[in-house]
């Protein structure tokens, strides 16, 4: 069973839209959405390991320009 998490992203003012496709061409991203309110973008993101999410939010999407912040919120199956 996958890993599964929604990362909250804050980007540069008028970043969002280039940062959500960007973001969207990652390999693990299930989906990439522009959103109002505090964050910028809401990406839907899964991996094999929690390590393996982890690995993929740090090494690729952290990169990404225009980024400033995000938050990683594990999906819990209670």
């Amino acid at each position: 069973m996958a890993v599964v998490a929604y990362v909250l992203i804050q980007t540069e003012v008028g970043k969002a839209a280039e940062v959500a496709k960007q973001v969207g061409a990652i390999p693990g991203v299930v989906s990439a959405e522009d959103v109002t309110g505090p964050y910028d973008v809401i990406v839907r993101a899964q991996g094999a390991t929690v390590d393996d999410l982890g690995r993929m939010v740090v090494s690729q999407l952290q990169l990404i320009e225009g980024i400033t912040r995000t938050v990683t919120c594990p999906v819990v199956n209670l």
